[in-house]
């Protein structure tokens, strides 16, 4: 379990400090504002964010847009244009990136969380759409919202989903547990080959199994039957792990 990390990339100091700021007030993991290209490049690199604020208008030759050109082809991750007075053939060249929000300067802490709340929510449903998007890569993460802030959650770090009504609880290891509205198929949808429905009410992620009877698996300290129509069909996979 991981807070969520953002990278700013923003020119004018000030304002990037305060962006900065009330993100860490937000409860996100912040790295040192960038300004310029290759300030940025150089913190997207070592720092590996989950999402990125950009500046369309940076100084010198290349802007936010030819960085969030980049993220796109190389990162996988969503980020957020900001923006002030821009021209016309600045927002066309933006909009062919596929942004996840526009933030138009100035704005407040509640846009600023509504926006990321929105970028997070959104890549995490279509980073997840295999059989539609086969070009994108499956990012090994979830981001779960509990309270007023996303929690990244790696996938090796689930035990297992169980449902609960028209909840699901997400078992992870340290002994987290995060209840959140949904159901199995949706999840389903969102986790990659290690993960196996073996009852109408639980997925487990293979990975942890440590035993299996003759109608349960044991993961920790947890037994989570095996349902009489996934049976066989757990066997199969078990054979291949």
């Amino acid at each position: 379990m991981d807070k969520v990390k953002i990278v700013v990339v923003e020119d004018e100091i000030i304002i990037a400090d305060n962006i900065c700021e009330a993100l860490i007030e937000l409860g996100y993991n912040v790295a040192e504002p960038a300004i310029t290209f290759t300030e940025a490049m150089d913190t997207i690199q070592e720092f590996k964010p989950d999402l990125a604020m950009l500046d369309i208008r940076l100084s010198g030759k290349k802007d936010g847009i030819d960085i969030a050109q980049i993220i796109k082809e190389k990162y996988n991750i969503p980020f957020i244009f900001l923006t002030s007075n821009t021209d016309s053939d600045t927002l066309e060249r933006a909009k062919k990136v596929s942004p996840s929000a526009y933030l138009v300067k100035p704005f407040s802490k509640e846009e600023l969380y509504t926006s990321i709340e929105i970028a997070l929510s959104n890549f995490d449903l279509q980073s997840h759409k295999n059989d539609t998007n086969k070009a994108a890569p499956l990012k090994q993460v979830l981001f779960i919202k509990q309270k007023q802030l996303f929690i990244k959650v790696k996938f090796e770090d689930i035990l297992f989903i169980k449902s609960d009504h028209v909840y699901i609880e997400i078992f992870s290891k340290d002994n987290h547990k995060f209840l959140v509205r949904g159901s199995l198929n949706d999840y389903k949808l969102k986790l990659d080959s290690n993960f196996a429905q073996i009852h109408r009410g639980y997925i487990i992620n293979l990975q942890h199994i440590s035993a299996i009877g003759q109608d349960y698996v044991k993961i920790e300290k947890h037994q989570i039957p095996i349902g009489n129509n996934y049976k066989e069909e757990f066997l199969r996979i078990i054979k291949f792990v």
